[in-house]
């Protein structure tokens, strides 16, 4: 049985985004809204000079660093990376609070939490996880993440106060989040569906769009039949030629584990507008 391959993309921003070493750093003085520090070594010495960019200062908001931090103070702070030749760049909000970095740590990729539904949103859900410092809320499922089924809305997939069990995809200690996937959990209905391309099937039209129709080609499972597919005719949009719910026969021409896409093409012999 074939299987989906990571997305790299995904893989690349993840690798970013994983928890740095945390180092003591000096603040040694402001540049614009950037905090200036300057790395402490083990035996105390004061070596290279790095910065905080303003969005890693704190959780707080602020004007300006100096609110936060003074000349002389030491903090600690996570590396984030060498940018501006090489110079190397903090967050001290990743280490601000301690109880929620140690928690945030703890969530290793791969992990299954379990938490309740605080929030559904247009562009994802938020989720309080259990064990989380108090009066946080740190999880959340984007909405891809949410179900291997085309929604509208997360409303369709999950509602405010429901328990549910996820997948973490990464803690983040500079956001203080936790991005999780409940689909993770569940197989890929594509997987068991990949043996079908070249087969002819029919089902209804679940969805129109400008330059095509998705049919319902199994459960959880659509295809995308494009609007040259459906006609030979010159149409400007498919609903001149077809309405949601009507029966459609096509063939499975592609399944595209990775994207999660099925692409569909005219079946042979069919009748076509």
């Amino acid at each position: 049985m074939p299987e989906p391959s990571r997305d790299p993309r995904l893989e690349a921003l993840i690798n970013r985004l994983r928890p740095g070493p945390v180092r003591t750093v000096r603040v040694i003085g402001f540049d614009g809204t950037d905090v200036l520090v300057r790395f402490v070594d083990a035996e105390g010495e004061e070596a290279e000079v790095g910065r905080i960019p303003l969005r890693e200062a704190s959780m707080r908001r602020a004007e300006h660093p100096s609110e936060l931090f003074e000349i002389g103070q030491e903090i600690e702070a996570e590396e984030i990376g060498r940018w501006r030749e090489g110079q190397l760049h903090f967050s001290a909000r990743a280490c601000e609070v301690p109880a929620l970095r140690s928690f945030l740590l703890a969530m290793g990729r791969g992990r299954v939490v379990t938490g309740t539904v605080s929030g559904v949103h247009d562009f994802g859900v938020f989720v309080h996880l259990d064990g989380e410092p108090k009066g946080l809320c740190t999880g959340f499922i984007r909405v891809p993440d949410l179900t291997w089924t085309r929604i509208n809305h997360p409303s369709e997939a999950v509602e405010a106060g429901q328990r549910v069990t996820a997948e973490v995809i990464i803690a983040e200690t500079r956001s203080g989040q936790v991005t999780l996937s409940l689909k993770a959990l569940r197989e890929d209905p594509l997987i068991r569906f990949a043996d079908q391309v070249g087969q002819v099937l029919t089902g209804p039209i679940t969805k129109i769009i400008p330059f095509g129709v998705f049919v319902q080609l199994a459960p959880e499972v659509e295809g995308l039949l494009h609007l040259s597919e459906l006609t030979d005719e010159p149409v400007e949009t498919p609903d001149q030629l077809v309405e949601e719910g009507e029966l459609l026969t096509v063939r499975v021409a592609e399944v595209d584990l990775q994207r999660h896409r099925v692409r569909l093409s005219a079946a042979d012999g069919a009748d076509r507008p």
